[in-house]
């Protein structure tokens, strides 16, 4: 596989008309099917579910998070049986996505992964497993209430650490994925659901977050820049001041969930012109600072912007911008006011990732630079690469595409209001709630935490 993507690159690339949508799934499924090469766990000999390395297991939850939604965008089921064995190999003997095989370096945003892959089967009616077996509602469940049972107050008045055990590099951390992963789960556990506890701790994150240095401010007021996270060995008095796509986009979608979920506003009860007024007025905020994310108009090219242009991203940054197209596309869903400003951006987006497909022996192999003049293939290629092509390429499709559906709206997948628990896995206790309310109640990089402290704008495009 490696000696045919090194090869050098031709003058193919994948052909794409953004208003046709047969030809937007034509791309789509080249895309795919490059991705799931890099993918052998359903070959005999080997373990279901894992990418091979430098692969991390979060970053495998998120490719099957991807295919879930390849089905939902092109209805192409030919990879369906692969998705499922894939992500119930990998649910653990808790049904909770901590199985022994990772557990001993799980971080909450890596588990948040597999978790976003099960809510979105349930979101996008996934084919529902056997019923004799874990349900992907309940999945996610299962993954809320292990997370909010870590919700520490002991340093910087609350939120999550980035690892879940002590013993890990990065447990001194609360890092702006894991806690906006919660969020963004909460919110959508609570559209579905239509449970108000759910929406109580996705507001309970929004305010610790907005207290925190992990949203910059201006004069005191948020100005929705979402930085990478904060030292609890500091009592989170500053932040890294680095940017990543995914953290605006995790942060944005949940953000528009909430908008969106009649009743989810900061004192509950309240009107829902004020739940209106809250909530886009956050959506708005965070829509804007995204900007940095893209080129200056009228391009409007998505790019990783704190590494891209040093051609320093990681194994695991190249597969950044996969998750804001992703949360990008489904945010115009719940927030429709957005579509003008997002959906012009992932054209744009997308036909420049189809142009960097130009690499490999076949001239479809995925870059990672969408910037590229003239356009065409960067030389790197992988999982991360033609993951984030293909989710900017299927998002265009996303003003055709039905809505995520609620277990109101024709959802089918069951739930467990007691998923995951079964006991305490995690070292720190939670915000005490009654049994009546417990409604049910991620990712380990390369950069270790020594390279992400005292990162600067420097590295900010």
């Amino acid at each position: 596989m490696v000696s045919l993507l090194l090869c050098a690159q031709t003058a193919v690339a994948i052909d794409l008309n953004l208003d046709d949508p047969k030809s937007v799934k034509a791309a789509a499924k080249i895309t795919a099917d490059g991705m799931m090469k890099y993918y052998v766990g359903n070959q005999t000999g080997q373990i279901p579910g894992l990418l091979p390395g430098p692969y991390y297991w979060w970053e495998a939850g998120a490719m099957f998070g991807t295919m879930v939604d390849y089905y939902y965008y092109t209805g192409n089921s030919e990879y369906n049986d692969v998705v499922t064995q894939a992500l119930l190999a990998q649910v653990g003997p808790n049904n909770d996505f901590m199985p022994p095989n990772q557990t001993k370096d799980e971080g909450n945003d890596d588990q948040a992964f597999w978790a976003f892959a099960a809510m979105s089967a349930a979101e996008n009616k996934f084919p529902d497993p056997p019923s004799n077996g874990p349900q992907w509602l309940a999945l996610a469940q299962a993954v809320f209430n292990l997370q909010t049972s870590r919700w520490d107050n002991t340093t910087c008045g609350g939120g999550l650490r980035w690892q879940i055990f002590p013993f890990n590099n990065g447990y001194n951390y609360k890092n702006s994925i894991s806690n906006g992963c919660f969020f963004n789960l909460a919110a959508r556990l609570a559209r579905y659901t239509g449970n108000e506890t759910y929406a109580q701790w996705a507001n309970t994150m929004w305010d610790w977050t907005v207290g925190s240095p992990l949203m910059g401010k201006d004069g005191g007021k948020p100005n929705y820049a979402i930085y990478d996270g904060s030292d609890v060995l500091k009592n989170c008095t500053d932040a890294d001041l680095i940017r990543w796509t995914y953290n605006a986009g995790v942060f944005l979608h949940g953000a528009a969930v909430m908008w969106n979920h009649p009743t989810a506003n900061d004192n509950m009860g309240a009107s829902a012109q004020t739940n209106d007024t809250v909530w886009r007025t956050r959506v708005d905020g965070l829509l804007g600072a995204s900007s940095v994310f893209f080129t200056p108009a009228p391009e409007g090219v998505m790019r990783e912007a704190a590494c891209e242009s040093h051609s320093t991203c990681n194994v695991d940054q190249r597969s950044f911008k996969a998750y804001l197209s992703r949360w990008y596309a489904a945010t115009t869903q719940m927030a429709p006011w957005t579509s003008d400003t997002i959906i012009p951006r992932l054209r744009t987006s997308a036909a420049a990732a189809a142009a960097s497909c130009a690499g490999g022996n076949d001239g479809k192999t995925c870059g990672i630079k969408w910037t590229n003049d003239p356009p065409g293939w960067d030389g790197s290629f992988g999982v991360g690469e033609q993951m984030s092509a293909l989710s900017v390429i299927m998002a265009v499709l996303i003003p055709q595409s039905s809505v995520p559906v609620t277990a109101d709206t024709g959802g089918t997948s069951k739930g467990d209001p007691n998923a995951g628990g079964q006991g305490d896995r995690a070292p720190l206790a939670g915000p005490k709630i009654t049994p009546a309310e417990r409604v049910g109640a991620g990712f380990l990089t390369v950069v270790m935490l020594a390279l992400l402290l005292g990162t600067g704008w420097w590295m900010i495009v």
